[in-house]
C-alpha cells in the first residue's frame, strides 16, 4: 500500500509540471506564429510594411523555419489551435514562394543574340575580381554598382580597349555607378536615387535597347521610405520606357536591395518586365550574402528584361570581396509583331 501510494502521490506532482512546459511551449508558438504572421500578412495584403517586416520579407522562404519549429513545439504541447494556425501559415508561405511574374517566348524571330553581367563591387573592392570574371565570361554589356573612382580608373585601364563604350557616374563609396560596353551608347537620362542609376540607349547590331543601371536604397530602418520611393522611381521608368507603340527594347539592371517577396519590386515586374532568372528557372537563387549564399540569402540582383527578349540561360559568379554573387545573363532580342 506504501508503494502504491507513493506512486499516486509522484504522478499527481508530476500533472502541475507537465502544465506548465504545455503552457510554456504554447507561448513559445504563439509569439512564432505572431512574428511569421505579421511578415506573411503584410505579403497577403501585397504592401511592405515597416521595420523589421521589409527586412524579413527578403527571406520569406525561410521563414518555413521558425513555423515549423512552432507546429512541432505545439504538437508536444497539445496545442491544436496551434496546429491547425502553423499549418495555415506553411500553407500561404508555400503559395508565396512559388515565382512571381510573367513568362513565355515573344512572338517574333530572334534578331541577335549577346551577353549581360551585373555585379555589385562592394566599394569597389573586388574590381579585380570582376575584371577577371569579366575576361573569363566576356559579356558584351557590364552594369557595375558601388563603383568609386579607383573602380572606375581600374576598369578603364584594364578593360577599356574591349569596352570602349561606357555610361558613368561616378562618386566616393556606394554612390558610383558604370555601364561597360562593347557596342556604341548614346547618353539618356537615367533614374534619380540617393546611388548613381545611369542609363544609356545601346546600338546592339543595328537594334537600339534602352540601359538601365539599378541601385536604390537598401530597406535599413532609417530609409525604408527611401527605399520604397526609389524603387517606385525605377517602376515609374519601366512603364515610362514600355508603354507606348515606338517602345525601345529595355534592360533593367543591378543591385535592387529587393526581392519578389517585395511589393515594391513586384511593381516594377507588373510593369511589363520579365525577371531572367524567372525565366530560366532560377528566381530563387540567392545573391546576397554571398557568404552564406547559395544555402542562405536572398536575391536581391536581377536582370530584368522587357518582353522582346527571351534568356537562355542565367549564372550567379562567385567573386571574392564582395558581398554579392554576380549575374550573368545570355538573352537574345526578338522582332516584335
Amino acid at each position: 500500500m506504501d508503494t502504491a501510494a507513493a506512486e499516486w502521490t509522484a504522478s499527481r506532482g508530476g500533472e502541475p509540471g507537465r502544465r506548465a512546459g504545455h503552457r510554456l511551449g504554447r507561448w513559445m508558438a504563439a509569439l512564432l506564429f505572431l512574428g511569421v504572421g505579421v511578415v506573411v500578412g503584410c505579403r497577403v495584403a501585397d504592401v511592405d510594411g515597416i521595420t523589421p517586416v521589409p527586412q524579413l520579407l527578403a527571406f520569406l522562404p525561410w521563414l518555413l523555419v521558425p513555423t515549423g519549429l512552432g507546429l512541432l513545439v505545439s504538437l508536444f504541447s497539445r496545442w491544436w489551435f496551434g496546429v491547425v494556425w502553423a499549418l495555415a501559415l506553411l500553407g500561404l508561405l508555400a503559395w508565396y514562394i512559388e515565382p512571381y511574374g510573367k513568362t513565355g517566348l515573344p512572338g517574333g524571330p530572334p534578331l541577335v543574340s549577346f551577353r549581360v553581367l551585373t555585379s555589385n563591387v562592394e566599394f569597389g573592392q573586388a574590381t579585380d575580381a570582376l575584371v577577371a570574371a569579366v575576361r573569363r565570361e566576356r559579356p558584351d554589356i557590364v552594369f557595375v554598382q558601388e563603383c568609386e573612382y579607383t573602380c572606375e580608373a581600374g576598369l578603364k585601364e584594364a578593360l577599356g580597349t574591349d569596352y570602349p563604350h561606357r555610361a558613368a557616374r561616378v562618386a566616393a563609396g556606394s554612390a558610383g555607378s558604370v555601364v561597360l560596353s562593347r557596342f556604341p551608347l548614346d547618353p539618356a537620362d537615367g533614374v534619380e536615387g540617393t546611388m548613381a542609376m545611369p542609363g544609356a540607349v545601346a546600338d546592339v547590331r543595328g537594334h537600339a535597347v534602352r540601359l538601365q543601371l539599378a541601385h536604390p536604397m537598401p530597406p535599413l530602418p532609417q530609409h525604408v521610405d527611401l527605399w520604397r520611393r526609389e524603387l517606385g522611381n525605377l517602376r515609374d521608368f519601366a512603364a515610362e520606357s514600355i508603354g507606348g507603340d515606338g517602345r525601345t527594347p529595355v534592360i533593367l539592371a543591378g543591385d535592387f536591395n529587393a526581392s519578389q517577396d517585395h511589393a515594391a519590386f513586384r511593381r516594377i515586374l507588373d510593369a511589363g518586365l520579365r525577371d531572367a532568372t524567372r525565366l530560366t528557372g532560377e528566381d530563387r537563387t540567392p545573391s546576397w550574402p554571398a557568404r552564406t549564399a547559395p544555402p542562405l540569402g536572398a536575391q536581391i540582383d536581377h536582370v530584368l528584361l522587357s518582353a522582346d527578349f527571351s534568356a537562355r540561360t542565367a549564372r550567379f559568379l562567385d567573386l571574392p570581396d564582395t558581398d554579392h554573387r554576380a549575374l550573368l545573363v545570355d538573352v537574345t532580342l526578338h522582332q516584335r509583331r
